[in-house]
């Protein structure tokens, strides 16, 4: 072979090896349907309990469990009757964007998702607030994510929780000495997520002297700096239900949940003592929540003007 045709082979070669490398899918790169991988994942810190098969069938059934409670609540030193309601749903969640999963992927994480909300009036304008808590059926400790939002007619705010390496919190206020605020926070119990753990596995629910951060409704509400404070906490039997309270001696509050003892420990109502109004008219005040109606229902399903009716029947 001449030199000329055996630089030819060599080139032609070449030009193979080029195509076929790329051709070839890296190992190193995921393909598109995967989930990015972010630098700051949340991290397993224990082995979850096995999931029964009572809970699969209550949860895994496609429907939401709604609550709708009688609310007296405290605000500006006088109680304000208005309405909760409470739902509980399961639904996939992507761990590294923390947002609900648009489809089925391997790395989903299965969360019991609880959206509160209440709603009542002060005077002439109304209060509406919302709180969600997106709480791991798996691998994780802590509620994955929290947000909540608050409106009335002097402005809105909202915050939101994400557990990555930290607590990483935003919050927006229209309040001057709240306003914009980026604040991360070392991990510790979470007030918003022990509802969650309730109709989890109660019996794991902490006890005694803890640090935890109050629900960030609260936090805004009353205007105090987001951050764990000490809290005692206890667990007592009543009858068939059971009253789980939390008490915050620098907050002067103390939250008691009550909810049934057997599975699927439906919370029942709750009250909240705090101290309420300024100046001379300070003094402490129990908001209370007593339920109407419970529903399991695909809500989400039930957006059209016939459906307005299944509001009758939680007694909204």
């Amino acid at each position: 072979m001449n030199k000329r045709s055996l630089i030819g082979l060599h080139l032609l070669t070449l030009v193979i090896l080029l195509a076929y490398a790329c051709n070839e899918p890296s190992k190193n790169v995921p393909p598109r349907s995967a989930e990015p991988e972010n630098s700051t994942p949340v991290k397993a810190t224990y082995n979850s309990p096995k999931l029964s098969d009572e809970f699969k069938a209550y949860w895994y059934a496609g429907e939401a469990e709604i609550t709708s409670y009688e609310l007296k609540q405290a605000r500006y030193g006088e109680i304000r009757e208005g309405n909760s309601t409470l739902i509980f749903v399961t639904e996939p969640f992507l761990k590294f964007k923390q947002v609900k999963a648009d489809g089925k992927k391997k790395s989903n994480v299965p969360v019991l998702k609880l959206n509160s909300t209440k709603n009542y009036l002060t005077g002439i304008y109304p209060y509406s607030i919302m709180s969600s808590s997106f709480y791991p059926l798996r691998d994780l400790k802590h509620a994955i994510k929290l947000s909540t939002s608050v409106q009335e007619w002097c402005g809105h705010v909202y915050v939101q929780l994400n557990n990555r390496e930290n607590f990483d919190i935003k919050s927006h206020s229209y309040f001057e000495n709240e306003a914009d605020q980026e604040i991360k926070l070392d991990k510790n119990y979470l007030e918003n997520e022990l509802w969650n753990m309730i109709r989890v596995w109660p019996e794991e629910l902490p006890l005694g002297e803890i640090k935890l951060i109050p629900s960030l409704e609260h936090l805004r509400m009353a205007h105090k700096e987001i951050k764990a404070y000490t809290a005692t906490t206890s667990l007592e039997e009543n009858g068939n239900l059971n009253i789980y309270k939390i008490h915050y001696p620098d907050l002067e509050r103390t939250l008691s949940i009550h909810f049934s003892s057997a599975f699927p420990y439906s919370i029942e109502g709750w009250e909240e003592e705090t101290v309420g109004g300024y100046g001379d008219n300070k003094k402490k005040l129990t908001s209370s929540a007593k339920k109407i109606k419970r529903i399991k229902s695909p809500y989400w399903r039930q957006n059209s003007n016939a459906d307005i009716i299944w509001r009758d029947s939680l007694g909204l």
